[in-house]
């Protein structure tokens, strides 16, 4: 019986039918076709999955994708790739922040930290690094001494007893908390006075130094003549810079406490004479 219903069915898919159209007015026989079930079934399927195909490489390579709901648009998926690079960004900044931290807990606690980092460039090891100590006003204060005319001690002394005789005005008024120590390597007076009080040239001259120091922090050197220069350390702000003309009494700066020698606001007053640090206590009245 089955086999009967299955033979009924092939027959019937290869039974051939005719489709004719007809002139609704003369009804004469306008076209005509001969079709089966079966061959209308494989041209059905064909034709749909050629739709398909179609359909599917519009969507693939035209922008019409961006309008199938769920489907990113093209900025969004532009932030997603710029985040994505950003956030790997961000990681390596993290694990070198790490590192870093990592390394100043090993030199704080005695040891020498791992080279961790990658792209160096140089073969030098923490071990191999020499840090020297540069003392500005030394060298400074040496260029200064080349600079004078080596004289005798006996001209000196009498060119400094002739000192006497000038009138210096008083940088600032004050109680000198530290005198002049030549032994000591402490070649001048320290003042201290009022915060924020006005520091005076003690005589006309020219400023041939005006800049910072690590030691002594704001520092200005002014050349006067008869070979004498005057120093005014761990100022708060210079009012003059180098090259400036400067009269006797006129401010060149405010006190303050800059500098890694300074312990609190005062001036550090220094006079030279032919590279010769001077006790300025002899020669103004503080």
């Amino acid at each position: 019986m089955s086999k009967k219903k299955k033979k009924n069915f092939v027959e019937k898919l290869r039974n051939r039918y005719r489709l004719i159209i007809y002139n609704d007015t003369t009804f004469q026989s306008v076209w005509s076709m001969k079709l089966s079930r079966l061959k209308v079934f494989t041209v059905t399927s064909l034709s749909s999955a050629l739709l398909v195909a179609i359909v599917i490489i519009l969507i693939v390579v035209t922008p019409l994708k961006e309008y199938i709901p769920g489907y990113p648009k093209k900025e969004y998926r532009q932030m997603l790739i710029r985040n994505s690079i950003l956030t790997d960004s961000l990681e390596n900044e993290l694990r070198n922040r790490d590192i870093f931290f990592q390394n100043i807990k090993t030199i704080i606690e005695g040891g020498v930290p791992e080279d961790n980092y990658s792209g160096s460039d140089t073969g030098s090891q923490p071990g191999e690094i020499i840090f020297s100590h540069f003392n500005h006003d030394s060298v400074f204060q040496d260029k200064i001494m080349e600079e004078q005319l080596n004289l005798s001690l006996h001209s000196n002394n009498t060119q400094i007893t002739d000192l006497s005789k000038i009138h210096f005005f008083v940088p600032v008024k004050g109680m000198v908390s530290n005198k002049f120590k030549s032994s000591a390597d402490h070649y001048g007076i320290d003042l201290i006075s009022s915060a924020n009080s006005l520091i005076l040239s003690v005589l006309e001259g020219t400023v041939i130094f005006a800049g910072w120091t690590l030691e002594t922090g704001y520092v200005i050197y002014i050349q006067h003549e008869n070979n004498l220069i005057s120093v005014y350390k761990h100022n708060a702000e210079l009012l003059k810079s180098i090259g400036d003309k400067v009269n006797a009494g006129e401010a060149i700066a405010i006190m303050g406490n800059s500098g890694e020698l300074s312990t609190g606001p005062h001036l550090h007053f220094e006079l030279w004479y032919n590279g010769v640090a001077l006790d300025p206590e002899l020669y103004i009245d503080f």
